[in-house]
This record gives structure tokens, C-alpha cells and sequence, in this order.
């Protein structure tokens, strides 16, 4: 990938069946273990009428195609997922810096603990575990982990506890 051909932006509304395909993409490629608690229909309909325009979203493009996707919510990175085929260019790297720049007091996600690539890629980030679960609070019933950035303790008080992907 030449740098210069990708392009970071606020996701529009036209944006929203390409990040929703997207997400469905990378989801089953990424967490083919775990199961999906909804259809591509719903997860489409989220992605048009709740996280596009209710959330702050953000896009990566090439080639006039949406490669990647990172979804703030508050201080929760709700969101971050890149086209399979794209994975492991950086991109991913580039959106966690803008979300660490949107949101510089602290950032919260969850990760699934079958999904040991995203916990390296936290981690490596500077991201530490907070919190581990049984999955029974989140839809797919998946166990779950919570990472905090920045790492000090005054800040994991301070940050959500909602959210979970």
C-alpha cells in the first residue's frame, strides 16, 4: 500500500452499507468462532440508523473503497475493524493513533478472548487488561476482556464500562 493512496475521514451517510459490509467481512474472518447475535440485515440497519449517524465513525479508504473502520462512542472505542485482505498495512495502527489523539483523557474497548490478535494489537498499543469476563453481558455470550488506555490506575475508575466488541 502506498500511504498516500489511503484516506482517513468522517464516515457519511452514504458511507454506511460499505462499513457495514465491511464489519461483516472482518468479523467473520477475524472471530469465526464466535457467533453473531444478529443477522447481516440488522447489523446493516445499526450500522445505517445507529453508528454512523449517532456515533463518531470514521473510514479508511483506497481505491475509493472502505478498508477500515473505527467507531468512537464517548470514551469507548466501540469499534475497529479492517477488510481482511488489508490487514497488517498499518492502517489499523493509523486509526488507533486518531482515536488515541480524538480522545487524549483515556480510551476503554472490549475484545472477545478468542481474538489473541487484536489483544497483541492492543497491548502493543499500550493498552492493559482491566477486566476479564464470562461473556454472560454481551449478546454473542462471549468471554470478553476490557483494556484501558492510558494504563494508569487513577484512569481505570474513570472509564466505561459499556460496549462490547
Amino acid at each position: 500500500m502506498n500511504p498516500s493512496d489511503l484516506v482517513i475521514r468522517r464516515a457519511l451517510s452514504s458511507d454506511s452499507a460499505a462499513v457495514a459490509e465491511l464489519w461483516l467481512r472482518s468479523f467473520a474472518a477475524a472471530l469465526p468462532s464466535v457467533r453473531r447475535a444478529h443477522t447481516d440485515e440488522e447489523v446493516r440497519e445499526y450500522f445505517r440508523d445507529v453508528v454512523v449517524p449517532q456515533c463518531e465513525t470514521w473510514v479508511a479508504t483506497a481505491d475509493r473503497s472502505v478498508v477500515g473502520l473505527l467507531v468512537l462512542d464517548g470514551d469507548l472505542l466501540s469499534q475497529l475493524y479492517l477488510a481482511p485482505e488489508w490487514r497488517g498495512q498499518g492502517i489499523g495502527d493509523l486509526l488507533l493513533e486518531l482515536a488515541k489523539q480524538r480522545r487524549p483523557g483515556g480510551l476503554a474497548l472490549w475484545t472477545f478472548q478468542v481474538n489473541g490478535p487484536a489483544q497483541r494489537f492492543y497491548e502493543r498499543h499500550g493498552f492493559v487488561e482491566a477486566e476479564r469476563t464470562d461473556g454472560r453481558h454481551n449478546e454473542e455470550r462471549e468471554p470478553d476482556i476490557r483494556y484501558v488506555w492510558p494504563p494508569e490506575s487513577s484512569q481505570h475508575d474513570s472509564l466505561p464500562q459499556g460496549g462490547r466488541r
